[in-house]
């Protein structure tokens, strides 16, 4: 654990945006996006974890960020019914639900809207005065944007037809969007993945239609950590970024063969580079004929892009204290991302 173990994960992060929105002297975070209910992504209720001041519900992950800063309005896949492909009830998945209930300092949750532009944007002023900013919602539960004005097309079967077995798992359900600003484009994805059961069960890639649907970006943070589901060659084909981000911390973060795709010049051609957050030792032996070309393998990766969007670097930061130290800056590099998306045609 970065910086070290004296505070929880939540905790940490917490504070790290809290000095974010010092910096802009804002006291509150507008919107916190939850991209699917893994315990790496939202926190592990356990028996110790302590009880928040602001509700009946405990800290861990998402609800320590905002035990240290108020979040205005929160957004996740399931908001409010959470029972899509089932009901989960562990006590994580419980906790969260007393979370939301809870509206801890006046907290709004909503559902994620595939496909629209407006729920997420500029906050503090209409979205018509900034024409060159917006966030496309891409996919969430299987459903994805079909590329055409805010519609949407659902790639998993219904759960009725399936097995308990053949559900969509919880990665799968992830959530994605892409930034956009001026020619810069940026997507995230969440854990979502492209396994097919060794083709089994095509409709399970939901990597690639959601890729698709995005089309080219500047930088793209990896999927699923970059694990050997994931970052697979329709990923890569689609978004073509010059600057990938892989959200490592586990001895399987990354896959050889995803890392081996990344850095292919047969599923696109140009210049990319490719930064990691935390590579662990495991990982680095795994990955050794890749490793010395990785421009990062440590710290905080902050992307920042230009007034109009024209250009953009990458800063790594020092994560082994809270000095925000910027150890080194790549780039700048010229935004092309604003082009149409790749959706085959019907």
């Amino acid at each position: 654990m970065r910086p070290n173990a004296s505070r929880r994960p939540g905790e940490w992060i917490g504070r790290y945006v809290k000095r974010r929105l010092d910096a802009i002297g804002s006291d509150a975070l507008d919107v916190a996006l939850l991209t699917h209910f893994h315990p790496d992504h939202m926190g592990d209720v356990e028996v110790d974890s302590p009880p928040s001041r602001f509700g009946n519900y405990r800290l861990s992950g998402i609800t320590d960020v905002a035990e240290v800063v108020p979040i205005r309005r929160m957004i996740d896949r399931g908001y409010p019914q959470y029972d899509y492909p089932a009901g989960r009830h562990d006590a994580t998945m419980e906790n969260y639900r007393a979370f939301v209930a809870s509206a801890p300092r006046g907290m709004r949750t909503e559902a994620f809207a595939v496909g629209s532009t407006t729920q997420l944007g500029p906050q503090r002023e209409p979205s018509s005065a900034f024409p060159s900013i917006s966030v496309r919602n891409l996919a969430a539960n299987g459903v994805v944007w079909s590329g055409r004005g805010d519609t949407t097309v659902a790639h998993f079967p219904p759960p009725a037809t399936l097995t308990a077995e053949a559900q969509p798992d919880e990665n799968m359900c992830s959530l994605a969007l892409r930034v956009r600003y001026g020619a810069f484009g940026y997507y995230a994805g969440g854990d979502l993945t492209d396994s097919t059961d060794d083709g089994l069960a095509p409709w399970r890639d939901i990597e690639t239609p959601v890729a698709q649907a995005c089309g080219p970006v500047d930088v793209a943070a990896v999927d699923h950590h970059g694990y050997y589901d994931a970052g697979g060659p329709g990923f890569v084909r689609s978004l073509r970024p010059r600057v990938f981000v892989l959200q490592a911390w586990h001895a399987t973060h990354p896959a050889l063969s995803t890392l081996e795709r990344l850095y292919s010049t047969h599923l696109f051609a140009g210049e990319r580079d490719v930064f990691a957050t935390a590579l662990v030792p495991a990982a680095a032996a795994v990955n050794d004929r890749f490793v010395a070309r990785l421009k990062s393998t440590a710290g905080h990766i902050v992307v920042r892009v230009a007034p109009g969007g024209a250009s953009y670097d990458v800063a790594i930061i020092d994560d082994t204290d809270e000095s925000d130290r910027i150890l080194t800056t790549f780039g700048p590099y010229a935004a092309h991302s604003a082009s149409p998306v790749l959706i085959p045609p019907a």
